[in-house]
């Protein structure tokens, strides 16, 4: 039996009609409503690349049937860019600055893990992030670049220098603090 509900994402309520009661929230997010950010990857959960915000809280879109997301606020990595549409994130833009995007199947959930951490911790230890990204799989960087993209988004959001060269080591483009 198909039914209609309306999910808030990114800000605007969008109706979901001729929806079925078991689709995902990433079935519903990428097919229906038009949010491609998500990817499908696993479908179980494992590799955290349909990775959205649910009332601030960090799931993994394939795991949440969609009609339990009504009357949530959802966000998507296409929610995330300032007032201005089409500017990226301070995340955003230190992932591209430092090279962390590869491929990019894998970027938008972890673009989306460290929005959710830097939100609810400013200042994280290297500890603390590598726990944080670590329900995201990456097989093209080796992580090294998107630990220096936390890095910068960090040193962005803190004021503090912006050198684009990280803790590790890795040399990368000046980034200037705004």
């Amino acid at each position: 039996m198909s039914e209609i509900y309306v999910l808030r994402v990114n800000g605007e309520e969008h109706a979901v009609a001729d929806a079925w009661s078991g689709e995902s929230l990433l079935y519903v997010l990428r097919e229906r409503l038009g949010f491609p950010g998500a990817k499908s990857g696993c479908e179980q959960g494992e590799c955290g690349s349909c990775s959205v915000l649910v009332d601030g809280v960090l799931v993994c879109a394939c795991l949440v049937l969609a009609a339990s997301a009504v009357e949530t606020e959802i966000v998507t990595v296409e929610g995330l860019q300032p007032a201005e549409r089409g500017e990226m994130s301070d995340v955003q833009r230190a992932f591209v600055e430092t090279g962390a995007v590869q491929c990019g199947f894998c970027t938008p959930g972890l673009i989306m893990a460290v929005h959710a951490l830097l939100d609810h911790d400013p200042d994280p230890s290297d500890l603390v992030v590598r726990e944080a990204i670590s329900g995201n799989l990456c097989r093209c960087t080796g992580y090294g670049r998107i630990l220096e993209a936390v890095e910068v988004a960090t040193r962005r959001r803190s004021g503090g220098p912006g050198s684009g060269v990280g803790a590790r080591g890795v040399s990368g483009p000046e980034v200037v603090a705004e």
